[in-house]
């Protein structure tokens, strides 16, 4: 799969989660520990508002605290469409992927930077719609495309404290259960 392809697929499925979530939902629990609906969503928020000045070459310290704390504010899902509707297009620019971007991790080269927004979307969106009680079916080809990529680097980011424990699912689980297992989540 393309990894653009990929990513508008994460993108939309993300954005439709978002705007399903009931206004009751917001605080609810996710599989995330110890985040909310409402913690998942700024947190997703706050990196796709990142995402555009890290994709022009900007450094963290050139970003700063801009993007700390709550940016959500009183209306959750324009914030989101807003970051996102920011974020697309700087994936989107003719080049913006194949330089460098600096992340917390070190530099990091921008198709690989894009592949784990694309996993971080599509892993909390299956987080926000757990939380909120709506429809967290994965995409199975985008599910299959990100646990082949994924499945050798999730055991590093899981020592680092980044992922919980893989759950065991069986191995003809389908490809978004043993995504989710990846990820310490039960499917």
């Amino acid at each position: 799969m393309d990894l653009l392809e990929a990513f508008d697929r994460a993108l939309r499925s993300f954005d439709g989660r978002v705007r399903a979530v009931p206004d009751d939902r917001w605080t609810a629990g996710t599989p995330c520990a110890q985040w909310s609906v409402r913690d998942v969503v700024n947190h997703v928020t706050a990196e796709h508002l990142w995402a555009p000045w890290l994709l022009r070459g900007a450094t963290l310290a050139e970003v700063g605290d801009r993007f700390d704390g709550d940016v959500l504010g009183p209306d959750p899902v324009d914030a989101w469409a807003r970051a996102a509707d920011a974020s697309r297009p700087a994936f989107h620019r003719r080049g913006a992927l194949s330089g460098t971007v600096h992340t917390t991790g070190g530099p990091t080269p921008g198709q690989e930077y894009a592949w784990q927004m694309t996993l971080d979307l599509a892993v909390h969106g299956w987080d926000v719609a757990r939380g909120a009680g709506v429809d967290a079916g994965l995409d199975p080809e985008l599910a299959a495309e990100l646990h082949e990529r994924f499945a050798g680097l999730i055991p590093a980011w899981q020592d680092a404290g980044i992922f919980a424990p893989a759950v065991d699912v069986p191995r003809d689980a389908p490809a978004a259960d043993r995504l989710i297992a990846l990820t310490g989540r039960r499917p």
